[in-house]
């Protein structure tokens, strides 16, 4: 049975690798076609660059499924297809696939009646799975042909066909019964001549609306059915330039290096406002990647450091060089020497990768000296950067310790306390972690907590004298029954003296009154009170230690809480407060001013302000008006076109910064004129875009203040009309 079961496996094995094939064969060809495609005009045209990346892609995910879904063909449906292939199984293949200890007499007679003519059923050399390969190889070989086309195309031939449909200005201005006499322009060509920095060769624009690099020269050639009496062009509503006549053409060039808004003007007639933005040159960008900010060569290692740059520039880079400082001694006698170092820039291109090892010890470096170096870089026209300085060192291993440090017996470094809150948490912290850790882990951590909280409780026993661990305990002193083993007797020991009882009884009455130097608690100024507090959070702290060393931190948690609030008070009790000191206002007399309403010697405050007369685009807020009253049915007149004119100069100042976010809207100003001139009705879209357009200029209104409004009530009005009286 295992020899069926091995066969079954090796027939899913070749139907996977025919049919994953197929399916990439498939993949491949339509894969081949989206990177023809991309290869031709991916640069040129972002359209087909889109499409060409979508069928890549689409691919790719089309031979991940398909291979996915192979993946999950199992033996069973192998099975299956033996038996609608083979009528000798007497479809029964599914028998192979379970074990003979699971079957019945009879099935385990048709099993091995089964595996029987499987091994003589199947060819040796012949497939049991019959594909149609037939339409996956036309279809490669389609693809092929295709490639092959889109490769021996014309390389601008996409360029080519958009610079085919010839350029037309649109003039909304010209009447229709005037158009057929009118001056027309035939052929309008407009030729683009990048700047040197750029490398690129003159071409010719698709469209009026313009999008050069910055410095470049525009050229336009206009040729009329007829001679023209003045053909002019307006750069942002400007004083207009006439253009050239030359064999029958009109010829203008400049240069520009700041967006404009530009319309031409044949006999007077003005065509549609087109736009001319700029494409600004870039700065060269340093990418450093290695090393760091900061780097230190130790004691052993190579001196030697490596840079890893990237260079780039939108046009091409000129020159690039790297600049460094080194420093040499220490102090005063310190000496800077700077060197420029070459990265291995020559030429000129637009991407170049920095991959340099500098020797230190050939720039004169050795110990303790240090080396600081930027990236720098120019393109071909005017552009410079440079990089952030980067900082290395090499280890000073020469410096000897003093000879005062070694034999100083006192550690000049202050002793570290934790403090009572820092403490709170780390045993919340342990008592938190107490089942993760181990015991000899946890009664470690739990008794380095406990010397905490007793440096901690020795710091606080300075301010009551306590200079040594003498007074540890709750009680502070010598522990009970550990007093009285000296020669000399006192009282209780059995002994009869009547003068000791009276010598105790004197120096009890006195104890309060007396001044007691040679005790540790007399040795401090702080209150009683305050003595009182403190001493009661140092038996809360050794409290605390006693229940940390013995390993149990959750009875400690109160008693160190507890010490925590009686530190706090004695610190807010501490305090001292000044009072504040200033004016002291003399004492009213109100027998002679409560309720009399005297207000003679109380003036108004007055203020005194010019408000400036609002003269900022007075020409469109005037503008506006007039659309206002358009909107409510009134007839306009020849005059205000001259008024939508000025209104125009205004928006087209405002819009060279953007020329193209109001370009719809000065057409559309432009069509109001012509309609206007022409005594149709107004454009209703027109008359919103320009609107729209006008009100985004205006600056936003400052907030002026209003009096309020209140409503008074019969009684308050009754009450007021009283006071006055």
């Amino acid at each position: 049975m295992q020899d069926s079961r091995h066969t079954l496996q090796q027939i899913r094995r070749e139907y996977i690798r025919a049919k994953g094939g197929l399916y990439t064969l498939q993949a491949l060809a339509v894969a081949l076609v989206g990177a023809a495609i991309l290869y031709k005009w991916g640069l040129e045209v972002p359209l087909l660059a889109g499409l060409a990346i979508l069928m890549i892609l689409g691919a790719l995910l089309y031979l991940g499924w398909t291979w996915r879904q192979l993946r999950k063909t199992s033996l069973e449906q192998v099975a299956r297809h033996l038996n609608r292939t083979y009528p000798q199984l007497e479809d029964s293949a599914g028998l192979l696939l379970r074990q003979s200890s699971d079957l019945n007499l009879l099935e385990r007679l048709q099993q091995q009646r089964v595996a029987s003519q499987l091994q003589t059923a199947i060819p040796k050399k012949q497939s049991v799975f019959h594909l149609h390969k037939k339409p996956t190889y036309l279809a490669l070989g389609i693809a092929v042909l295709v490639a092959a086309g889109i490769a021996a195309l014309p390389a601008a031939s996409v360029a080519d066909a958009a610079i085919a449909v010839p350029l037309q200005l649109d003039f909304p201005d010209t009447p229709a019964a005037v158009a057929d006499t009118a001056v027309t322009i035939q052929k309008i060509d407009i030729t683009i001549t990048p700047p040197a920095y750029t490398g690129r060769k003159s071409y010719q624009a698709g469209q009026p609306n313009l999008r050069v690099e910055q410095g470049a020269r525009v050229t336009w050639r206009i040729s009329t059915n007829r001679p023209a009496r003045s053909v002019a062009l307006v750069l942002n509503e400007g004083k207009p330039v006439a253009l050239t006549s030359q064999n029958g053409s009109y010829i203008m060039s400049q240069a520009f290096t700041e967006p404009a808004l530009y319309h031409m003007a044949v006999n007077g007639q003005k065509s549609a406002y087109y736009t001319l933005e700029i494409i600004p040159d870039k700065a060269p960008t340093i990418q450093i990647t290695k090393p760091e900010q900061y780097t230190e060569i130790l004691f052993g290692d190579p001196q030697r450091v490596t840079i890893r740059a990237e260079l780039s520039d939108d046009y091409g880079l000129r020159d690039a060089n790297m600049i460094a400082t080194v420093a040499k001694g220490t102090g005063e006698a310190v000496k800077f020497r700077e060197e420029k170092i070459s990265i291995g820039f020559s030429g000129q291109r637009r991407n170049f990768s920095v991959n340099k090892t500098i020797d230190l010890q050939k720039l004169g470096m050795t110990y303790g000296d240090e080396i600081y170096f930027y990236v720098q870089a120019w393109d071909n026209h005017r552009g410079y950067t440079r990089s952030e300085t980067y900082f290395v060192q090499i280890e000073d291993t020469t410096i000897v310790e003093s000879m005062d440090d070694l034999t100083m017996g006192v550690n000049p470094v202050p002793e570290y306390f934790r403090s009572q809150r820092q403490i709170i948490i780390d045993t919340e912290k342990l008592i938190k972690e107490q089942k993760t850790l181990s015991r000899a882990v946890f009664e470690e951590r739990g008794n380095n907590l406990g010397v905490d909280q007793k440096l901690l409780r020795l710091r606080y026993g300075k301010f009551l004298g306590e200079e040594f661990e003498s007074g540890i305990g709750p009680g502070g002193g010598i522990p009970e029954g550990e007093e009285g083993h000296e020669e000399e007797h006192f009282a209780g020991d059995g002994h009869d003296h009547p003068e000791f009882k009276d010598q105790t009884s004197v120096e009890a009455l006195l104890d309060p009154y007396l001044h007691k130097h040679d005790q540790e608690e007399a040795a401090t100024f702080f209150e009683p009170a305050v003595k009182a507090k403190l001493k009661g959070a140092l038996a809360q702290m050794w409290e605390a230690e006693l229940r940390l060393r013995t390993h149990r931190p959750k009875e400690a948690l109160p008693y160190e809480y507890k010490a925590l609030r009686m530190l706090k008070e004695v610190q807010q009790s501490t305090r001292a407060y000044a009072a504040k000191t200033g004016f002291d206002p003399p004492p009213l007399k109100e027998p002679e001013k409560r309720l009399t309403g005297d207000l003679s010697k109380i003036k108004a405050p007055t203020e005194r302000r010019t408000i400036e007369a609002e003269t900022k685009l007075p020409n469109t807020r005037n503008a506006l008006k007039w659309l206002e009253r358009q909107k409510q049915g009134n007839r306009y007149s020849q005059q205000d076109v001259a008024l939508l004119e000025r209104a125009g100069r205004e928006l087209a100042q405002e819009a060279l910064a953007k020329p193209g976010r109001y370009l719809r809207a000065m057409q559309d100003l432009r069509t109001l004129i012509a309609n206007i001139n022409a005594d149709r009705p107004l454009c209703n879209n027109c008359l919103i875009t320009v609107e729209q357009a006008w009100y985004e200029l205006l600056p936003p209104a400052k907030p002026s203040s209003q009096k309020q409004g209140t409503t008074k009530s019969r009684l308050g009005r009754e009450y007021l009309e009283q006071l006055e009286k």
